[in-house]
């Protein structure tokens, strides 16, 4: 069966529409469409009307390449406001075999028994351990034979006002939300493969404005972090350090930015306010402020790896992409600031995708690649998302979780945090339970009820 997909990531600097097809089991890209971005700020919308203008100039080059007129997507979200929390779910299995049934009930339950804050919207629920009966560590317990089920999950949120936001820009455009992934998970999609999977993986997303962290061990992501630095920070260090304007900053990065070797050649650079004058700059100084931030960005990294308590569970080590990852010698100072533990450059996998263009080969496009993938079954093996669902790649009857009612995790909340309230049946009910004396009916012969015997004691006493 073909299917047509819709990718858009909504980065800081660009915005990607991706048009793809999926056919035969494999993704072929149809079309794509770059702009840059505007209205986003730090992974944020900060003006919807600028940001829906950019998704739609990138969609519609998307549609025109590919000559599709697709109206629903699935979109990136930004790891900025995104925060996650464990938590653990238990059920018991009746009929003692485990279907998608009982997959989908435990994933909810835990899901119920998380404290989740009012202030945040789920984006994936994502199981990381599954105990069947007493046996840890189960990769896929579909099928088997158990009396009970256990599982640990990730639960990956975001501020409602930001998924507000986002969907409004979106739907501005003329499209519709199908689908929404965590930005640092759509990357973790493209660059990852099996052995990655396996041994346990840290991917690094350098951007523009922004870097993320994911941390992918055991079946799915365990951790993920933000951080409000990117290649435009060292565009502004630049500037200010050569007082020269922004984009001769940017361009200066672009031919001149190498992390390992230096250089004593001059050149020369306009200067802010007095573009006709000409100011002769060092190139060892250009060297010094783009080594300056980004060491000082890995180890900011380092530290947030450090904190996630999961560095001995990554043996296939650290996973660099995103646009900052172009600049020379960012392989060799990664490994220098990770000396323990193996550092490449992660570029979207060309095995897993057919008809990928050029430019889309690109670390800075592996979020859109991703999502393209994730888009196509490529998720976690079982994942709970942002409208509740379980995704699976399994083969089940229409009608297997047809009984299983989806709970809204705000009403519970709202449950928690108020007063029962009930309505006046309930309250008739509860009034009826009130035991009146003189009301009391008979219960058996005459005065013999133990209970009638003792109103009437009570009578005759009072």
């Amino acid at each position: 069966m073909n299917k047509t997909i819709l990718a858009i990531d909504i980065g800081s600097i660009n915005i990607c529409a991706i048009i793809a097809e999926i056919k035969d089991g494999r993704v072929q890209i149809q079309g794509h469409g770059i702009t840059r971005s505007q209205g986003v700020k730090k992974g944020a919308i900060t003006n919807i009307e600028l940001a829906s203008k950019s998704i739609k100039k990138a969609l519609s080059d998307a549609k025109r390449i590919a000559g599709s007129n697709i109206s629903s997507a699935i979109v990136s979200i930004s790891n900025a406001y995104a925060k996650s929390l464990n938590s653990t779910g238990v059920v018991n299995i009746p009929h003692k075999d485990i279907s998608i049934k009982e997959l989908d009930r435990v994933m909810k339950t835990a899901l119920y028994n998380a404290n989740i804050p009012n202030e945040f919207d789920i984006v994936h629920v994502l199981p990381y351990n599954f105990k069947v009966d007493d046996q840890d560590f189960i990769e896929d317990p579909y099928g088997m034979n158990a009396s009970r089920l256990e599982v640990d999950v990730n639960i990956i949120m975001t501020q409602k006002s930001n998924l507000a936001n986002l969907t409004k820009a979106v739907r501005s455009a003329g499209v519709e939300i199908d689908g929404i992934v965590l930005s640092g998970y759509a990357s973790a999609i493209a660059t990852m493969d099996e052995d990655d999977k396996e041994l346990g993986v840290a991917v690094i997303d350098l951007g523009g404005q922004t870097s993320n962290l994911v941390i992918h061990t055991g079946n799915s992501i365990r951790y993920n972090d933000f951080l409000g630095v990117g290649s435009n920070h060292i565009t502004n260090d630049l500037s200010m350090a050569l007082h020269t304007p922004l984009q001769i900053a940017e361009n200066v990065k672009i031919r001149h930015g190498n992390l390992s070797e230096t250089s004593n050649e001059i050149i020369e650079l306009p200067i802010i306010g007095d573009e006709e004058s000409r100011n002769g700059v060092s190139l060892e100084i250009v060297h010094s402020v783009i080594f300056a931030r980004v060491e000082e960005t890995l180890m900011l990294l380092a530290k947030s790896l450090d904190k996630s308590a999961l560095r001995e569970q990554i043996g296939a080590g650290i996973i660099l992409t995103g646009g900052m990852t172009k600049l020379k010698g960012m392989r060799e100072l990664a490994q220098s600031v990770f000396p323990t533990m193996p550092v490449r450059i992660g570029y979207p996998n060309e095995e897993k995708i057919d008809g990928l263009f050029d430019e889309l080969k690109s670390p800075e496009f592996s979020t859109a690649v991703g999502l393209v993938l994730y888009s196509a079954g490529q998720h976690t093996e079982y994942e709970i998302n942002f409208r509740q669902e379980l995704l699976h790649s399994k083969t089940v009857k229409k009608d297997d979780l047809g009984d299983i009612r989806i709970r809204q995790k705000e009403e519970t909340r709202e449950e928690r945090n108020t007063f029962p309230v009930e309505s006046e049946p309930k309250l008739e009910a509860k009034q009826e339970k009130n035991i009146i004396f003189d009301d009391l009916p008979d219960i058996g012969k005459g005065d013999n009820h133990p209970i009638k015997k003792f109103v009437n004691w009570a009578k005759q006493l009072f």
